[in-house]
């Protein structure tokens, strides 16, 4: 079986399953869930190949992205549990943590399959678990990095890329006007590290290794669909869990990370819409505002 369960702490079992020279992607869930947890631990819902729990939010993560079994050369997929339940505060505090073991786990990974690719992809917090371990690893590390909804500030966020890992590596953020109320609650709950810092919705610093991509906007789904990836439209104007619960956004983010050299940055920038929504733009048009007032961002 191509998909092995791992905790912050944890070290990588003494045999890795055979899984040929595809790519390690490993797999970081965020906000809520904790490994053992009777109703929300990751490995039984998100990271299963047949998710217990029947909710909207859980999706398996490792079907979507390729990994069943049934074909040779699939890779390995490496669901990494942490605890992130309790306060905002505490996950937060949490994050930073788990990026410690996390880059722990990606340095063992690397010293015994030295010349497979390892990949990372985070939803929320786990965003932050990623971007801490990142700043922690020596160039070559990590090769490709999908953040979806990252729910982590943008100097922090700049520090793990400018960092040497960081510099090496491919940073996909993935954002959506879908979560501006979770990234404005962040912003406000969270003290920020810097004064006037946002989240990485609005403020993931730029370069040639760095991507957003905005996937509730009209224009980048028609890009996608031409590309061949058919990737569903929101179906609400409120959602955290809306970038890999849409139908076909993991399919698109495991040719993102297993095939890079097809779907390369500066194709995909080439492509895309300059620029992203501003925030409330799902939102402000839907709210009545009084006669002769307009709304501001």
């Amino acid at each position: 079986m191509p998909l092995i369960h791992l905790n912050a702490g944890d070290d990588l079992p003494d045999t890795l399953p055979d899984t040929g020279t595809g790519p390690v992607i490993v797999m970081v869930h965020g906000f809520k869930y904790a490994p053992g947890h009777a109703t929300e631990c990751p490995h039984r819902h998100i990271f299963s190949l047949a998710p217990e729990r029947a909710c909207f939010k859980v999706v398996s993560w490792p079907r979507g992205l390729g990994f069943d079994g049934t074909r040779p050369g699939e890779g390995l997929a490496i669901g990494f549990g942490w605890h992130a339940r309790g306060s905002l505060w505490h996950a937060y505090r949490e994050a930073a943590r788990a990026g410690a073991a996390l880059a722990a786990t990606i340095r063992a990974l690397r010293a015994r399959a030295p010349r497979r690719p390892v990949h990372a992809i985070a939803h929320s917090f786990g965003a932050r678990v990623v971007l801490s371990a990142l700043a922690q690893l020596q160039p070559g590390a990590l090769d490709r990095v999908i953040l979806l909804a990252g729910a982590e500030f943008g100097h922090h966020a700049a520090e793990a890329l400018a960092s040497p890992a960081g510099r090496a590596a491919e940073v996909i953020n993935v954002t959506t006007r879908e979560n501006d109320v979770f990234d404005f609650l962040l912003e406000c709950l969270v003290p920020a590290p810097a004064r006037g810092d946002r989240s990485l919705g609005l403020a993931l610093p730029s370069g040639a290794n760095v991507l957003t991509l905005q996937l509730d906007d009209p224009d980048t789904l028609d890009v996608l669909a031409r590309a061949g990836f058919d990737v569903a439209p929101p179906a609400t104007r409120i959602c955290h869990w809306s970038p890999y619960t849409r139908p076909g956004a993991l399919p698109f983010y495991g040719a993102l990370l297993r095939a890079p050299e097809r779907l390369s940055l500066a194709q995909l920038r080439a492509a895309l819409p300059e620029r992203a929504a501003p925030r409330w733009s799902r939102i402000m048009p839907e709210i009545p505002l009084p006669m002769g007032r307009k709304p501001s961002f």
